[in-house]
């Protein structure tokens, strides 16, 4: 399906893997997470994740065909610090050059561990008997947390800013791009475009033939595709794509190829001129290989094979410092791995729940959880130490059982499980709050957080609200959340820096459990933090034995582990609706929505939610929302595009979409109603992070529930489809899931053969890193 790039798409189609990430053509959607900044970056998805790519809203698609530069949100300007080529960075520089080109291995020029870290000093997860790190104070909750309003342009003059328009002009591009360009640039944006055109990349949305352009306007004959400042622009532009990808680092050669299709002469030397000039990072990884490293012939160490991943400093830092701050919390407790796992599968074998968790195969590897024995008195602060033990024995379900006892002796437990299983984590707070422990759970949607208080916990909060401070039990002096334990819930939707700075927010002593659905998509921002921490097998692991009932809860267990089945569902909880073509698959929806659901199943249409693969294209978000806005609530769009009682989609900052209801409209901005709460959008923000709701894509949907679900799945979808995108789209409907089919056997095939499109990140190696060097 095509999947024309919005300003709010959080996920469109499943991500594309690296080599697609980042030499894609020039204007066509990347797939992938949208890096969550300040500046609001689009967040397209993880393609599928939905959620990342950095889509154009419809009145920029148009501008995609002009010859000037056109804005386009979801980029972010390439890391071009400056500075001189340092002694070190031009021994990266040589190490890259030498490695590459098989002059000299890789353990020659890097004497660190091979995981990947540049620096070393974290923790031995594990290791009771491993120095506890230094914890450095919390940061003060920042605006990343919270709803995210435009990026400030810096005071600048018009003097100043006609400067910048005049460059511009003299380029060939729109002079609307001049606060633009000083809000990337500067207050000495005019000169910098004089002395390097190509810095223009730097801009949101600028694609390479636009600079190119651009400095042909201005340099002459003197441009050409060989210019190191093209080089280290396309360098940078590169790794933004591929952030919004989901990917926080690339491998040197699938960047070196991306350069080659940017019609880059010497790719090396754009390479090794962007590590010397440190806008770039470098660092290497061991390859799992099977089998033992064969012996050097001069009976020194066997050489381990390894590859070299480059990053912007931005996420290779993040992912750096969450895989310190969760090994700090591991060694709080110094709970072995290993231990927990043997522990676990003992306990297992004596507690029969009955059920299927219905995970994919894999997801939770090995069943882990905690053992038996209550930590010591030192473990628990201050006083008598809290009886984990008699916790877990009143513990509603054998799972919750496992996962109190998990915590008792680990400062970090993932939790993996459906919708039934989120009543596990929320028994764990309870049984800790009985305890006396300051404990809280967190949702990563206002949806969740509803979902939550349903259950019973009325202290819920989101995991925005819970940084930002809005919500739940602040901070202590030190800044840090005053809690002793955290379950965050819907874990997967963790993109690498929020949960960087959530894990920063925690003192020693803090249990950390990350919970979540791993047959979901991933999150909109760079990072498959979840999944990374399980596939680390770094901390105990608890999968639930608690399965989801009904026959909706049936199909998507069938789809999280590869099978695609037929159930029985005599209350019409699951419809198939065939369709031939586009138009028929936009008639058969509306008329579900308003018609069909609303007689059948008695859920109405505001409470039924049209979920489809991309923005674009005859059946993407726009023209669904179309259809259903002509037949549900016709009207002018009096108030920029919308009427009141439109549905909408309020997107306050990327990867995180807010139902509502438009209200009404005057000087102060847009009003909405999303779930009960007042929201009112300026005018200038409208444009960028509201869109009619009727319809959205799947990462859009993540984290939210609805009575009753429409998945649209048109002939043109079937290449987008992922078993993960098809999991998450089928299970947002409560009481019932209508699928309008057009995509034949490519259904079936993408959940048995696609499970989902590869994220290259650097978490997974950074948490076993300290495990082998033990």
């Amino acid at each position: 399906m095509s999947t024309d790039r919005d300003p709010l798409a959080v996920e469109d189609a499943p991500a594309p893997s690296p080599e697609e990430a980042a030499a894609s053509e020039p204007g066509e959607p990347g797939d992938g997470a949208s890096p969550a900044d300040d500046a609001g970056a689009a967040s397209g998805g993880d393609a599928g994740a939905d959620g990342s790519e950095g889509e154009v809203s419809e009145a920029e698609d148009g501008a995609r065909e002009e010859p000037a530069p056109a804005s386009e949100p979801g980029a972010e300007a390439p890391g071009s610090d400056g500075g001189s080529r340092s002694a070190a960075a031009e021994a990266l520089a040589a190490a890259v050059r030498a490695v590459e080109s098989g002059e000299r291995s890789a353990a020659s020029f890097f004497t660190g561990p091979s995981g990947g870290r540049r620096a070393a000093g974290a923790p031995v997860p594990g290791s009771g008997a491993s120095p506890r790190p230094e914890r450095t104070p919390a940061p003060a909750p920042t605006a990343a947390a919270a709803p995210a309003p435009p990026r400030p342009t810096p005071h600048i003059g018009a003097e100043g800013l006609d400067g910048v328009r005049q460059v511009l002009t003299a380029g060939g591009a729109p002079q609307t791009l001049a606060e633009q360009v000083v809000g990337v640039l500067g207050e000495q944006a005019a000169e910098a475009l004089h002395e390097d055109p190509w810095q223009l990349l730097a801009v949101p949305g600028v694609r390479p033939e636009q600079a190119d352009g651009f400095a042909r306007a201005l340099l002459g004959p003197e441009c050409g595709p060989g210019d190191e400042r093209r080089a280290q622009a396309l360098v940078g532009w590169l790794l933004v794509r591929a952030a919004l990808a989901g990917h926080t680092v690339l491998e040197a050669s699938v960047l070196r190829t991306a350069l080659g299709k940017q019609s880059v002469p010497e790719p090396d030397e754009a390479l090794q001129s962007a590590l010397a000039e440190g806008s770039v990072l470098v660092f290497q990884e061991a390859l799992e290989t099977p089998g033992a490293a064969r012996p050097e012939s001069d009976g020194s160490e066997p050489e381990v094979p390894v590859r070299l991943l480059l990053g912007l400093d931005r996420y290779a830092m993040a992912e750096e410092s969450l895989a310190d701050g969760l090994a700090r919390l591991i060694s709080t407790f110094g709970a072995d791995p290993a231990e927990a796992t043997v522990a676990a599968e003992a306990d297992a074998e004596t507690v029969t729940d009955g059920g299927d968790d219905g995970q994919e195969a894999g997801a939770g590897s090995g069943t882990d959880s905690g053992t038996d024995d209550a930590p010591p008195a030192s473990d628990a602060g201050p006083g008598a130490a809290p009886d984990w033990e008699a916790a877990a024995a009143g513990a509603p379900s054998p799972s919750a059982a496992e996962l109190i006892r998990a915590v008792a002796a680990s400062g970090l437990v993932t939790h993996s499980g459906g919708e039934a299983a989120r009543a596990e984590p929320l028994a764990l707070v309870v049984a800790a709050r009985a305890l006396g422990l300051r404990a809280c759970a967190a949702a990563h949607t206002e949806d969740g957080k509803r979902r939550l208080v349903a259950l019973g916990d009325l202290e819920a909060v989101t995991v925005a609200g819970l940084l930002s401070g809005q919500e739940g039990p602040g901070r202590d002096a030190e800044g840090a959340l005053a809690l002793d334990v955290l379950a965050v819930l819907d874990a997967p939707q963790l993109d690498v820096e929020t949960a960087a700075m959530l894990v920063e927010s925690l003192t020693d002593g803090t249990r950390l459990v990350l919970s979540g659905d791993p047959g979901v998509l991933w999150s909109a921002g760079p990072g498959r933090v979840f999944a990374d921490v399980v596939a680390a097998r770094a901390c105990p692991a608890v999968v639930s034995r608690t399965p989801d009932t009904g026959p909706i809860g049936e199909l998507v267990s069938g789809i999280g582990v590869g099978e695609l089945t037929t159930v029985d569902a005599p209350g019409k909880e699951v419809v198939i609706v065939p369709v031939r073509d586009a138009g028929e698959a936009v008639h058969r929806t509306v008329q579900l929505v308003a018609d069909s659901v609303p007689r059948a199943i008695g859920v109405p249409a505001e409470h039924t939610q049209v979920i489809t693969p991309g923005h674009g294209g005859a059946v993407g978000t726009r023209a669904l929302n179309a259809a259903l806005k002509e037949r549900l609530n016709p009207g002018p769009g009096r108030f920029g595009g919308f009427d009141p009682g439109d549905r909408v989609a309020y997107v306050p900052a990327p990867g995180r979409m807010v139902p509502g209801t438009v209200v009404s409209a005057d000087a102060a901005g847009l009003r909405l109603d999303c779930a009960g709460s007042p929201v009112v959008v300026p005018p200038e923000q409208v444009g960028g992070t509201v869109r009619h709701g009727w319809a959205v894509t799947a990462h859009q949907a993540a984290g939210t529930r609805w009575p009753a679900a429409v998945v649209v799945l048109p002939g043109d979808a079937a290449q987008e489809l992922t078993r993960s995108w098809i999991y998450t789209a089928f299970s947002r409907g409560e009481r019932h899931l209508s699928v309008v089919h057009g995509v034949d056997q490519a259904l079936p095939r993408a959940v048995a053969e696609i499970p989902a499109k590869e994220r290259t990140t650097r978490l997974r190696s950074l948490l076993r890193a300290p495990q082998s060097e033990v």
